[in-house]
């Protein structure tokens, strides 16, 4: 799962994937803003037929909290 989350944060986001651990954070590690965060998010639903809630949102603040999320929801 991880690397699928980090294959398509690379992908959005421009980074190099040797950045984007499960302990990166999108604001500090990543320098994602929240316009960044919201489209990563969104991408995230489209590609696993997930839905990210307004409190799932808030509350995602590393890569590995998105891993973590997606592990329980995923089908």
């Amino acid at each position: 799962m991880f690397e699928k989350v980090q294959a398509l944060i690379s992908e959005l986001m421009g980074l190099d994937k040797s950045k984007i651990t499960e302990q990166a954070d999108f604001i500090v590690d990543l320098k994602a803003d929240s316009l960044d965060i919201v489209q990563m998010l969104i991408a995230m639903e489209n590609e696993f037929g997930v839905e990210f809630g307004d409190d799932e949102m808030h509350n995602i603040k590393t890569v590995g909290d998105v891993v973590d999320y997606l592990k329980k929801h995923v089908k």
